[in-house]
């Protein structure tokens, strides 16, 4: 059943977009390999190749470790799906993607979790500080949202794309972590570099001793400084070997 659904979509999308799928579906498995899966909540989406404003989301009820290449669900900025599928959309899920899309042509790729540390971030005044090496990557180009409920309101949209502007990172108040990047791995090595942060700022307090900040004259500078570092945001090098940890675990990914 499996291998006929595979080849029963793969016929009907081109080459690019199956390599998208391929890696959508690698990026909902490596999330959940690293536990910052929030059950069957949560989404990634990504951009299909190609002029038409079409993308591919997760097929509402399956769990990350379950997604398929073949199983994701083509969608236009409607949320509406522009290919039949046997699986329904988050509508909250993809109220948040379809403003960023729509609003950023340059993001290919949008990734929102709920990780137990994202979401206690989240709710400290102060947000993110600059504790870590890794912290200053998204605190460089990091914007914030204030919590409005669960995303269903259209009128939220214009709010939340101009808290993230041109950045790559949003911290959701009260609600959990948000990355974009031009690639699938470019969104996911922010949020991998967002999510290690937020840990370390975690455990960091919770020893209970005074906490060193990075110097305000490096945070002032880092911006320049990680867009040197990290142009492409490492994609190109960490994503190739995720990839291949995830064949020798199970590379069903790719059906």
């Amino acid at each position: 059943m499996i291998a006929r659904a595979e080849n029963d979509v793969r016929k009907q999308v081109s080459e690019d977009e199956w390599q998208v799928r391929v890696d959508l579906a690698a990026c909902y498995r490596i999330i959940a390999m690293h536990g910052w899966d929030d059950l069957v909540f949560t989404h990634i989406s990504a951009r299909v190749p190609g002029p038409d404003e079409h993308f591919l989301i997760n097929p509402y009820g399956m769990l990350f470790e379950e997604i398929t290449a073949s199983s994701l669900v083509k969608v236009d900025l409607e949320g509406d799906k522009v290919v039949d599928s046997p699986y329904p959309v988050n509508p909250a899920g993809f109220t948040i993607h379809s403003a960023v899309h729509e609003a950023r042509p340059d993001v290919g790729c949008v990734l929102h979790t709920h990780s137990k540390a994202g979401v206690a971030v989240s709710a400290q005044a102060d947000g993110l500080l600059p504790l870590s090496q890794i912290s200053l990557i998204p605190y460089a180009t990091l914007g914030y949202h204030d919590y409005e409920g669960i995303a269903l309101n259209e009128d939220e949209k214009p709010r939340l794309v101009a808290d993230l502007g041109n950045n790559h990172a949003l911290i959701l108040r009260n609600h959990g972590l948000l990355t974009v990047g031009t690639t699938i791995a470019d969104a996911f090595l922010m949020m991998y570099a967002l999510e290690t942060a937020c840990q370390t700022q975690i455990m960091a307090q919770s020893s209970g001793g005074d906490l060193v900040q990075v110097p305000a004259p490096i945070v002032a500078g880092i911006r320049a400084q990680v867009e040197q570092v990290t142009r492409g945001l490492g994609g190109d090098l960490a994503w190739p070997a995720l990839l291949r940890k995830l064949d020798r675990r199970d590379a069903s990914f790719r059906d």
